[in-house]
């Protein structure tokens, strides 16, 4: 599960409670949470009573300090449960765990910045095996640039495109997600290698090429 916000903090069994929360916060992972939930509700219609266990991407991130989930805006955006809930936490925290195997050291005593990189990336840093911050914050929008995620930008330039007549908050969803990051800089494929071996044959223009 990507998204378990406040709602679900650690991995748990799948109950009526915590399909309605995975549903509930669709709102702030839309590209995922229901895609999960469709699975959970499709296993329980083949499967029937057969347990089901949520693991949440968010689960690793929830005990951050403070200063790592509080967003400089209004305190009371904090009380609505706006806050940095953080992502890809089954990753950074499997690669914790990994690299102190490798070391041959015990992951209480590391300090670790995990890379999460693919078309969805995030960096996590990790102290005595539990994540003190990471890129991704309200949503797995925010940070690095992606495959087809902005990741961060200005504030101001979202408010500044939401003013022109041909914005709308849809529209502007659409580009954030599924229109920006590589594929957006590139015009051609939110996938590097296709990027590269197009640089690789000239296909890119002075103006284009990054």
């Amino acid at each position: 599960m990507v998204h378990g916000g406040g709602e679900c903090e650690q991995s748990t069994f799948v109950t009526p409670k915590v399909k309605a929360a995975i549903a509930h916060l669709a709102e702030l992972a839309p590209a995922h949470n229901p895609a999960n939930l469709a699975g959970i509700e499709a296993i329980e219609q083949i499967l029937g009573a057969v347990p089901q266990v949520a693991v949440f991407d968010t689960a690793f991130h929830a005990q951050m300090p403070e200063m790592a989930t509080i967003y400089p805006g209004p305190y009371q955006w904090l009380k609505q449960g706006i806050r940095r809930y953080g992502f890809h936490g089954i990753s950074h925290q499997y690669c914790a765990a990994r690299a102190a195997e490798i070391l041959d050291r015990d992951l209480k005593d590391l300090r670790l910045v995990t890379c999460h990189l693919g078309n969805g990336c995030s960096l996590a840093a990790i102290r005595g095996g539990r994540s003190v911050d990471t890129t991704m914050g309200f949503t797995p929008l925010e940070g690095l640039m992606m495959g087809s995620r902005s990741g961060s930008i200005d504030p101001g330039l979202l408010l500044h495109l939401l003013r022109q007549p041909n914005y709308s908050v849809e529209k502007l969803d659409r580009i954030l997600n599924q229109e920006s990051g590589l594929e957006g800089i590139s015009g051609l494929s939110n996938d590097l290698r296709e990027i590269l071996a197009a640089m690789a044959q000239g296909k890119f223009t002075r103006s284009t090429r990054f």
